[in-house]
C-alpha cells in the first residue's frame, strides 16, 4: 500500500490511512460541524486548530470513531467506519489507534511500565511479557531509567511520555492527540512534540493533533483551522 501514489493538484502524495469528508455533527440545537474534512496518510501529521467551541474536538472523535457523524463518511484503511457497530468501533480504537490527552491519565498505583503494559495486559497478554514488551520501547522514547517510577515521581514531561509510549505499546496505525502540550512548560512541550512527531513518522503511523497553539502545530506536516465547523486549510493541501 505505501507504494500506491495518488496525484493531487500535480503533487504526488501517499494514499490517505484515515479520511473525513464532509462530515456534519450536532448535539441537539448545537451544531458542532459541518463540511469539514480531513484526511492523513502514514507517516504524515495534521493539526487541526481553531478557537474554543469551534468543533475541532469534536471533529477529532468522529475521526477516531467515538462518536458517529450525522452525515458525511470516514473511512480507514479504505473501509468506512462511522457504519460500524459501536462494538465494532471500539474493537478499532483498541487495536489501530492509539490517544494521548491533555493531562496523561496515568494510574497512581502503577509504575511506568505498568502503565505502558496496560493496553497490552487488556488484549490478553500476560503481565510479564507485557511489561517486558514495554520496557523495550523506553530508550527509544528517552525515558529509560524510569521503567520503575510511579506517576507521582515524574515530572509533568516525563509523565507525558510514558503516555505517549502507552499509546504507541500496539503499534497504532493512527495516533490522535488532543493537546497533548497544554499542561507542559513551552521546553517540556517541544520536547514532547518532537519526540511524538518523529517517532509516528518512523513507525510510518499517522497523526491528528488537535492544539490551540501556532507553534506546536508547526512541528506537524499540514495545519488546518476549525471555523464554525468548517475546515480551513492553513499550510500544504488539505483533500
Amino acid at each position: 500500500m505505501f507504494l500506491l501514489m495518488s496525484q493531487l493538484d500535480g503533487v504526488p502524495t501517499a494514499p490517505p490511512v484515515l479520511a473525513g469528508v464532509g462530515l456534519a455533527k450536532n448535539y441537539g440545537a448545537t451544531l458542532a460541524l459541518r463540511e469539514a474534512s480531513l484526511e492523513v496518510a502514514r507517516g504524515g501529521s495534521v493539526a487541526v486548530m481553531g478557537p474554543s467551541g469551534s468543533g475541532k474536538s469534536t471533529l477529532l472523535y468522529c475521526l477516531a470513531g467515538v462518536v458517529t457523524p450525522d452525515r458525511g463518511a470516514v473511512t480507514f484503511d479504505g473501509v468506512r467506519i462511522d457504519e460500524h457497530s459501536d462494538a465494532r468501533r471500539s474493537e478499532l480504537r483498541c487495536s489501530e489507534f492509539g490517544f494521548v490527552f491533555q493531562f496523561p491519565g496515568l494510574l497512581p498505583e502503577l509504575s511506568a511500565d505498568e502503565n505502558v503494559a496496560l493496553p497490552l495486559m487488556l488484549s490478553g497478554v500476560g503481565r510479564r511479557t507485557a511489561v517486558a514488551r514495554a520496557r523495550q520501547l523506553f530508550p527509544a522514547l528517552g525515558i529509560d531509567g524510569l521503567e520503575s517510577r510511579r506517576p507521582g515521581e515524574l515530572s509533568g514531561g516525563e509523565a507525558q511520555r510514558v503516555a505517549i509510549t502507552r499509546a504507541l505499546i500496539l503499534e497504532p496505525a493512527v495516533v490522535f492527540a488532543d493537546e497533548p502540550t497544554g499542561s507542559l512548560d513551552t521546553m517540556a512541550g517541544d520536547e514532547v512534540m518532537s519526540l511524538l512527531v518523529s517517532t509516528v513518522r518512523e513507525r510510518q503511523s499517522a497523526l491528528v493533533l488537535v492544539t490551540h497553539d501556532e507553534r506546536v502545530a508547526r512541528r506537524c506536516d499540514r495545519i488546518i483551522r476549525v471555523v464554525d465547523g468548517r475546515t480551513v486549510p492553513l499550510h500544504g493541501v488539505e483533500g
